[in-house]
C-alpha cells in the first residue's frame, strides 16, 4: 500500500507553553520520503501555524 497514516503536530505551542494541536493526515510514500510540514489552524493559538509529522 503506498500511502500511510501520519500525525502532524503544531511546532509553534511548546515555545508558547499552550496545548499541542495534532491532526492526522496521508502520504504517498513514494513521492513524499521525508518528513511532511503543512499549515494548519491551531484552535489554542487562534492563528494558522507550520505542524510537521510525528514519529
Amino acid at each position: 500500500m503506498p500511502r500511510e497514516h501520519i500525525i502532524l503536530e503544531c511546532t509553534e505551542a511548546r515555545a508558547e507553553d499552550k496545548p499541542v494541536s495534532r491532526y492526522m493526515s496521508t502520504r504517498n510514500k513514494k513521492l513524499q520520503q521525508g518528513r511532511v510540514e503543512k499549515k494548519k489552524y491551531n484552535p489554542n493559538l487562534r492563528r494558522h501555524t507550520l505542524h510537521r509529522e510525528i514519529k
